[in-house]
């Protein structure tokens, strides 16, 4: 038998594991807002810029015009602007493009 204070102290892990989530997502040339469901990216453009968030890596590859096209967890997917693809698992939705940067939101699609 455990313990109070050995079990607590395995119990413990088990209670940061949702914080430890939440922050491990962040990247390159990016800026990541993140819960445990879905993280909002916001690339920087003109320069190679990727995240890694809710387990997978995500980059931004190119855009033209209203489609982006980006690598979720190795697979390329192209994105009109305000639409949503699958890719993966996940959700991906392009929020906004300007001629700074494109807002992506990636969230699991279960």
């Amino acid at each position: 038998m455990l313990s109070p204070v050995k079990r607590k102290l395995a119990v413990l892990p088990l209670v940061l594991l949702p914080f430890a989530t939440v922050a491990a997502c962040g990247g390159e040339n990016t800026k990541t807002d993140c819960n445990l469901n879905a993280c909002t990216i916001t690339f920087d453009r003109g320069v190679d810029a990727s995240a890694s968030i809710l387990g997978i890596k995500a980059e931004l590859v190119d855009v033209k015009g209203n489609n982006v096209t980006l690598k979720v967890g190795g697979q390329q997917i192209t994105v009109p602007v305000g639409e949503a693809e699958q890719s993966e698992g996940f959700d991906v939705q392009v929020q906004s493009v300007t001629k700074d940067n494109v807002v992506v939101k990636i969230s699991n699609s279960g």
